[in-house]
């Protein structure tokens, strides 16, 4: 036997073949649990190998693990910190004596996580409960690798923000936002997303959500009650806009994007969309849809283009932003959300000049502009280069872990189909058709996510994002979940996947 007194760890305690696993998974539960808090710092790979008679090699691949999951971080002279924690582990809510996908179906019937995918979703308070819901592993899409935020250097930025801050620069800011960061934003889309634009045609919101609000009042008085959006699309987004009384006629995607031949048909004179990276079958606007919807735009149509996730792409060259080549007739928007937090609140649109003032103004009024301080941070950051160093960190890290999703997939759900792979947060996976899924409870994409949620997996079905009838499909998030987790959530799904799949 061999052991150490750090954690009092017991290397006999590991299964053969598995102590880097071991204790990887050892030193996470001891961050979570609070054993080592964020800060403390890691015994040196030399001196735990020789405690646990192991060798280096097999500390520094823990390590690694830990390093990749974004819990440490090696600091040179300072050795290994915890720099997050992980979530600490929800209980399973369905008794590990129940194994059988016809048991898990039947208990999420009959639960309240069951009731939350019972109807059709109508409220925006359906995602504040499904947050709510505990899950030992939460593969939500559109949550982005919070543990990767970048401490540091935020805060970095942050003290040389104060150090320069003058007494004056604490009073009200502009509605538009500060000048340093609307000039960073330029910059930055130019570089990353081919968009020409002077930081006077900026607009900083309160996110890509504000961005809709404000656009919505600006179009209604201007006589636009509707807007076409996808088909599949963000059921969050359609409820921001019906929010504003907005209407929001479907318009089908199919492999090449959105069908411009039925976005005529609705009539409709605006629409939203996301080219790049289509929410959520991942679909990219092929070149004859952008000529046709550029003929569509040039006969009073007005674009309104969500450039969420575009920055994250691993398997093709980068899309061009439908800003970049229409921009009289696009209203761009975009955010910090998925490159840093939600949390930060943080956007930005480009309008055409027809509505840029009209949405100066709904933003006055709004709040009197988005808040200075983290303004002139997130200004510092991009500056630096800080964002772009996050993104090539973050796509390494996003990309080991689609990857891994990927395997787990094709493991444990064989009669699914991947899409949306080649960028993004999320994939998608579809099933046969309606019927393919088998009878009872999980014969429905909803009855699907309620039987994994009460295995404490957390995803959303595709059918939440249809507004028409369509395949039943899941909508899977890798972005916020270790590689390790995603395997054992894939499997989890599989094994409450009717047996007929």
């Amino acid at each position: 036997m061999s052991g150490s007194d750090f954690l009092q760890l017991n290397a006999g305690d590991a299964p053969a073949g598995g102590l880097s696993d071991w204790l990887a998974r050892r030193l996470r539960e001891a961050i979570s649990e609070g054993s080592l808090p964020v800060g403390s710092r890691l015994p040196a790979t030399r001196v735990l190998a020789g405690e646990l008679r192991v060798s280096r090699g097999v500390v520094t691949e823990a390590y690694q693990r830990l390093t990749e999951d974004g819990h440490v971080a090696g600091r040179g002279r300072g050795g290994t910190v915890v720099v997050a924690a992980p979530p600490a582990a929800a209980p399973d809510p369905v008794p590990v004596s129940v194994p059988a996908p016809a048991a898990a179906a039947a208990a999420a019937a009959g639960s309240p996580v069951g009731a939350l995918f019972a109807v059709s979703p109508s409220g925006p308070d359906v995602f504040d409960a499904l947050r709510a819901a505990p899950a030992r592993i939460d593969l939500s899409p559109g949550v982005p690798d919070l543990a990767a935020f970048p401490r540091t250097a935020w805060l970095r930025a942050e003290r040389s923000v104060l150090k320069d801050l003058s007494a004056s620069d604490l009073g009200y800011g502009d509605p538009r936002g500060a000048p340093e960061l609307r000039r960073a934003v330029a910059n930055w889309l130019a570089r990353n997303r081919g968009i020409r634009a002077d930081a006077g045609e900026v607009l900083i919101t309160s996110g890509t959500a504000q961005a809709l609000g404000l656009l919505a009042q600006v179009l209604g008085a201007d006589g636009i009650h509707a807007m076409a959006v996808e088909d599949p699309g963000s059921l969050g987004t359609r409820q921001h806009l019906r929010n504003w009384r907005m209407e929001t006629p479907p318009v089908a995607v199919d492999a090449e994007g959105v069908r411009v031949d039925e976005l005529r048909a609705t009539g409709a004179r605006a629409v939203l969309l996301t080219p790049a990276h289509q929410f959520p079958t991942g679909v990219v606007l092929g070149g004859v849809r952008r000529r046709e919807l550029m003929r569509w735009a040039g006969e009073g149509g007005l674009i309104v283009e969500d450039d969420y996730d575009a920055e994250h792409r691993y398997d093709r060259p980068p899309v061009p932003a439908l800003r970049s080549v229409l921009a009289e007739h696009v209203c761009y928007a975009g955010s910090v959300s998925k490159l840093l937090a939600p949390a930060l609140r943080m956007g930005w649109m480009l309008a055409p000049p027809k509505y840029r003032e009209a949405l100066v103004d709904a933003k006055r009024f709004a709040d009197l502009g988005s808040p200075v301080l983290p303004q002139l941070v997130l200004a510092r950051l991009m500056q630096s280069g800080g964002m772009e160093r996050q993104l090539r960190l973050l796509r390494r890290r996003h990309r080991t872990r689609r990857d891994a999703m990927i395997a787990a997939i094709g493991e444990h759900l064989p009669g699914a189909v991947v899409h949306g792979a080649a960028a993004g947060l999320h994939l998608v996976v579809t099933f046969a058709g309606p019927g393919s899924a088998g009878r009872g409870p999980t014969g429905t994409d909803t009855g699907l996510a309620a039987a994994a949620l009460a295995r404490g997996v957390k995803v959303q079905p595709l059918s939440w994002h249809r507004q028409r009838p369509g395949r039943p499909g899941l909508v899977l998030g890798y972005a916020a979940t270790p590689p390790g987790g995603i395997a054992e959530g894939i499997a989890l799904l599989g094994g409450v996947m009717p047996t007929g799949r």
